[in-house]
Formats: structure tokens, C-alpha cells, sequence
């Protein structure tokens, strides 16, 4: 028969207390078992282990196998370091007094690395995930943050590009009905320059010109009266062809 050292599972739901017992290797976790060899307490602040320790060896002498977690709580124990010096055949004055170093050793050690309670490591859990969803709502605001910035930056450029549109605008109509106002100017002023033209011309050759009776007449103006006035045979002759 295969013998195995191991734990079976004691105490109440989520307080969880282990025996150390001495089973057959077919029999199932918390079935029957050949011998108990003493308690395990991981929840304890420390950790306690209680054990028979004489018999705990016993069993390990005779070929017993203990589990992974048992032949870690036997190291720490110091139950493996006394099977060692056994079997070199040490004295059991000095192997227990090897086993007692051994263990206020692991006291100290397991005191140094653990300086918190259950209730303090829970504390500090609990602050440990309040400071990430503080830092994580602070993440989240500073992107809120920076989103409306570039969301107002991005309107305020829309608006000021809709601004110089509209007064591009403006300014372009303004120059339009500026060049149609001075086509204008110019197109009257041609008219103008025209009508002067056609008042000032010369008059033509054969016209007799309405002239002021006050103003004083000139040669010419005497010679153009006699050539446009009849001459008397002329008259004459008219009156004899009508009789």
C-alpha cells in the first residue's frame, strides 16, 4: 500500500481549516485516512501549523510521499531538514536544535515579509483601486478636455474661414459695381464729349447762320446775304413767264 501525506479539508465555508493526514494513495481527498497528523491554518495571522512531529517522520521514514503543499509546509517547518540529518544519522539533540533555528529563522522572515494584517492588505486594495478609477477618471476628463478644445478650436476656424469668404465676397461685389460704375462714367462722358462736338461743328457751305441783329456783320456775312437773296431779273422774268 502507497502512502501519501496530504491535506483534507476542514472548518467552515470560506474559513477553511486542513488536516495533515496519512492516506492511502487511492482514497480519495477527504476520505478515510490512515492516521492524523496534525492541522493547517492558512488563513491565521500568521499562518499556524500544528504537528505531531515524531510521527510526521515516522512516516516519511517508512517511504510515506507528502504532496507539493505538504512538503512545503514540512520545509518550512522544519520536518524536512530533520529527515535529512536523520538519515545522515545526526543526534536528535542536535537535529532538534537544527529544527528550532530552522523555524525561528522562518518566524523572523515570515514577520519581515509580512508586516499587514488580512484586514490592512485589504485596505490597501481598496486604495489601490481608488486611486486607479481616480486616475482613470482623471484620463477620461482630460480627453473630454482636449476634445471640446479641438471641437471649439475647429468651429472657431469654420466661422472665421466663413467670415473672410463672406467679406472676400463683399469686397469682390464692391469691385464689380466699382468697374460698372466707372464703365458709366466713362460711357457718359463719351456722350457728352459728343453732343459738345456736334454744337460746336461749322455749318455747311450754302446755310445762312442766325446771327445776333446787334452784333456787328462782317464781310462775310454781307456776302453770304446777297449770294442767298434773289436778284431782281430774275424776278422779272419769273413774273413775265407766269403772265
Amino acid at each position: 500500500m502507497a502512502v501519501k501525506i496530504r491535506l483534507r479539508r476542514l472548518g467552515r465555508r470560506k474559513r477553511p481549516v486542513y488536516g495533515v493526514v496519512a492516506a492511502d494513495s487511492r482514497s480519495p481527498r477527504d476520505g478515510r485516512f490512515i492516521e492524523d497528523l496534525g492541522r493547517y491554518s492558512p488563513l491565521d495571522e500568521p499562518t499556524t501549523v500544528s504537528l505531531n512531529d515524531e510521527r510526521v517522520l515516522y512516516w516519511l521514514s517508512e517511504g510515506a510521499e507528502p504532496s507539493d503543499t505538504v512538503r512545503s509546509i514540512l520545509s518550512r517547518h522544519g520536518l524536512m531538514l530533520a529527515l535529512h540529518l536523520k538519515r545522515k544519522g545526526s543526534e536528535d539533540e542536535e537535529v532538534w536544535e537544527a529544527v528550532k533555528s530552522h523555524r525561528e529563522r522562518h518566524a523572523e522572515l515570515a514577520v519581515a515579509g509580512k508586516k499587514t494584517t488580512v484586514g490592512d492588505r485589504r485596505q490597501e486594495a481598496l486604495k489601490a483601486e481608488y486611486a486607479a478609477a481616480a486616475t482613470a477618471e482623471a484620463a477620461a476628463a482630460k480627453a473630454r478636455a482636449e476634445a471640446d478644445a479641438k471641437a471649439k478650436a475647429e468651429a472657431d476656424a469654420a466661422r472665421q474661414k466663413a467670415q473672410a469668404d463672406a467679406q472676400a465676397e463683399r469686397d469682390a461685389a464692391a469691385a464689380a459695381a466699382k468697374a460698372a460704375q466707372g464703365a458709366r462714367n466713362v460711357e457718359q462722358a463719351s456722350e457728352d464729349a459728343g453732343v459738345v462736338a456736334s454744337d460746336t461743328r461749322a455749318p455747311e457751305s450754302g446755310a445762312v447762320a442766325a446771327a445776333d441783329p446787334e452784333a456787328p456783320r462782317t464781310v462775310e456775312d454781307i456776302t453770304v446775304e446777297q449770294t442767298a437773296a434773289p436778284k431782281p431779273e430774275a424776278a422779272a422774268e419769273k413774273s413775265s413767264d407766269k403772265g
